[in-house]
């Protein structure tokens, strides 16, 4: 189940964290993988490591704020493979401000410029490989700060996965006359190098509000991603699968 052979995925921020482990688990189901990051070095450490262990992967360098960086890295993992089937967008950044400290040239447009713009974006960019593939899928990597607002990450995060979330609902109703399916999954907080922001009594009291009490595990999320990726999912579209260990219910 959930083979992924023959078939191409660009991954945006692969370099590490939820990225990293979804590039290594899709390899491992016999995708081809454009890892897709702006931190060159890991990138190809990535690249390298799946290529020791068997998989086919090239490193594209993408900065998800600037249309150019997209249009190009998107254009060379597609000449790389001969197409793109499957687009993950995992770049992402946390927001730490309080709402009386949020400044709107500071990390309010940055979060959203990344989070929310950056994976529209992308999305456009890669649309015209995605019409030409026989299954295409777009899966978008958001939260459940996005779900409910958030306990303790920032209202630019919120925001920004809100936003992700609401446009992959409308993106799915969109493509499905392409066939494409369009779907979310929405981790409650990850245990990743992201999470290096943040101080260990905030971590403590997001884990406070997860019922089965510890922090998500990448490849966890990067199994969600696996499943929606597969011709198993074909008649999924438009959901927002909840890795989230009860934070959310719906």
């Amino acid at each position: 189940m959930f083979a992924l052979s023959g078939k191409s995925a660009l991954i945006t921020g692969a370099a590490q964290g939820i990225g990293k482990t979804t590039a290594e688990k899709m390899s491992e189901l016999g995708c081809r993988i454009a890892v897709a990051d702006i931190c060159r070095e890991k990138t190809e450490a990535v690249v390298r490591g799946i290529r020791q262990s068997g998989g086919e992967a090239v490193g594209v360098f993408m900065d998800v704020t600037s249309n150019e960086s997209i249009d190009f890295a998107v254009k060379e993992a597609a000449n790389a493979f001969g197409g793109i089937d499957i687009v993950v967008n995992s770049a992402g950044i946390l927001g730490t401000s309080s709402i009386e400290d949020m400044q709107r040239d500071g990390e309010w447009n940055r979060v959203l410029d990344i989070d929310l713009s950056g994976t529209f974006f992308v999305c456009q960019y890669a649309l015209q490989y995605l019409k030409k593939s026989a299954a295409g899928r777009i899966i978008n990597i958001a939260s459940v700060t996005g779900r409910n607002g958030g306990f303790e990450g920032s209202m630019s995060y919120a925001a920004a996965k809100g936003g992700v979330i609401a446009i992959t609902r409308g993106m799915a109703r969109h493509l499905a006359k392409y066939r494409i399916t369009v779907n979310a999954v929405c981790p409650a907080t990850t245990k990743t190098e992201m999470l290096e922001g943040y101080t260990q009594e905030r971590i403590d009291n997001q884990v406070k509000n997860i019922l089965l009490g510890r922090l998500g595990k990448t490849e966890e999320i990067a199994a969600a991603v696996c499943y929606l990726a597969s011709d198993e999912a074909a008649f999924v579209t438009g959901a927002m699968l909840d890795v989230n260990g009860g934070a959310y219910f719906g």
